[in-house]
């Protein structure tokens, strides 16, 4: 049997691998972005959103309200995911050198559960110049959920993540084209993760660590509008937001040298969401149709690891994510005076790298199909529906994860996995003028 340096070594290596498993997923460890901000954006796959006016687009572009009058915007997004996820070879590492498969089931269906996504926004003008906005969203929900036998379970068992976003904007008709806003933004994380934590051999059962936290933390966001004729133009930036999680940390079922790594304790993890930066464009071909195009350039590079403290200790765990550019292209068509007919394609792709994709979240690029519409139903009350197929590629889940590092008990697992899977999102939602 393997004895420990020491009984702390060893529960300090426990607490941090623990802290890090559990903390991946509201770490944002893939692309946890939610898009699905609003109803008529989802008809044209979101783009043109950051040169398009009202409340609708404010999440795009804070200047968006200068010009849209009194207005107030609700909506909800149902999203249908459906995933495989396959084991490709999974093992583990006892101390020793000891290699041997990952036992338990080798597949999960549906991990990635499906959900709802609601926004609001309103907003007034304060003189002839000046607009106010207040918007709630939810920019970052997520939940996967696997068996406790399953073969990732060492990477995963459950991940909740749910935020609240509360935006303030001002926005201003600097001149009789230019458009200009600024907003602030105070965002809160939940999260519950939980994960399985190898006990020295394989005919062990399982230890159990779990993390629930929250927190909330600021941020902010800039834009600009171009108004020429037929021609619409948008300039956009939304910061990054340091968060931290306040929580509390459980370890247990740890058997043997492990035992006295089972504890119960507050800890803290702290990880930088990314920014935003988006360039739009809409253009009126005629006084039916208007063409749409969007560039969003992400700085994932921001959530380049995760730092986790607690009273007896403290690890960073890298996380290598890439910036990446996403885009989109769409139309409105005006059908009658009443209705509106829209459709778009978007692309975007993962951040993740192939060598470190874990199962918190499989993410893979995804492309964007959408159709929409927009039915005038009053003076003052506009319908908007959207529908949007995402096609995921096909991608593997590559995660090598060091338990009790540091120690004689270290112990390796090694994840693969293949992944598959489509989703279905279904918009509306409601615009009033008062």
């Amino acid at each position: 049997m393997i004895i420990p340096k020491s009984r702390a070594a060893v529960s300090a290596g426990v607490a941090v691998a623990a802290l890090v498993s559990a903390v991946a997923a509201p770490a944002m460890a893939g692309s946890f972005y939610l898009q699905e901000q609003s109803a008529r954006g989802a008809g044209r796959a979101y783009s043109g959103e950051g040169a398009d006016r009202g409340v609708a687009s404010m999440w795009w572009n804070s200047a968006a309200i200068a010009r849209s009058g009194r207005e107030a915007s609700v909506g909800l997004h149902g999203l249908l995911l459906r995933s495989t996820v396959e084991n490709a070879g999974s093992s583990i590492t006892y101390p020793g050198g000891i290699t041997a498969p990952v036992r338990g089931l080798d597949r999960a269906n549906d991990p990635i559960e499906s959900g709802l996504a609601p926004n609001f926004a309103v907003a007034t003008p304060i003189g002839d110049r000046f607009a106010v906005g207040l918007s709630i969203a939810a920019p970052y929900n997520f939940t996967t959920k696997y068996a406790p036998a399953s073969f990732a379970r060492y990477d995963a068992l459950t991940s909740e993540l749910r935020t609240v976003d509360a935006g303030l904007t001002a926005a201003m008709q600097v001149t009789d084209w230019l458009d200009v806003g600024v907003g602030l933004d105070a965002q809160h994380v939940d999260a519950k993760l939980t994960s399985a934590l190898p006990n020295l051999s394989p005919a062990l059962p399982d230890g159990h660590s779990s993390l629930e936290g929250d927190g909330w933390d600021f941020g902010w966001n800039a834009g600009a509008q171009a108004h020429f004729g037929k021609l619409d133009l948008g300039l956009s930036y939304r910061s990054s937001i340091e968060h931290e999680l306040d929580g509390d940390i459980a370890i247990s079922g740890l058997l043997g040298p492990l035992a006295g790594a089972n504890v119960e304790s507050e800890g803290v993890a702290a990880f930088n969401t990314p920014w935003f930066a988006t360039v739009s464009a809409r253009y009126a071909v005629n006084d039916r149709l208007t063409l749409n195009a969007q560039v969003n350039r992400i700085g994932w590079s921001e959530f380049d690891a995760i730092r986790v403290s607690y009273p007896t200790g403290g690890d960073t765990i890298a996380q290598n994510y890439t910036d990446v550019t996403t885009g989109a292209v769409g139309f409105d068509y005006q059908a009658t005076d009443r209705v509106t007919v829209r459709g778009g394609v978007g692309y975007d792709p993962t951040p993740t790298r192939d060598d470190e994709r874990t199962a918190r979240i499989p993410d893979a690029d995804r492309w964007l199909f959408s159709a929409g519409s927009s039915i005038k139903a009053s003076e003052s009350a506009t319908i908007d529906l959207g529908l949007t197929y995402i096609a995921f590629s096909d991608t593997e889940i590559h995660s090598d994860r060091t338990f009790y590092s540091g120690t004689p008990a270290a112990t390796t697992s090694h994840l693969r996995g293949d992944v598959t899977g489509y989703g279905v999102v279904a918009s509306a939602g409601v615009r009033w003028a008062f």
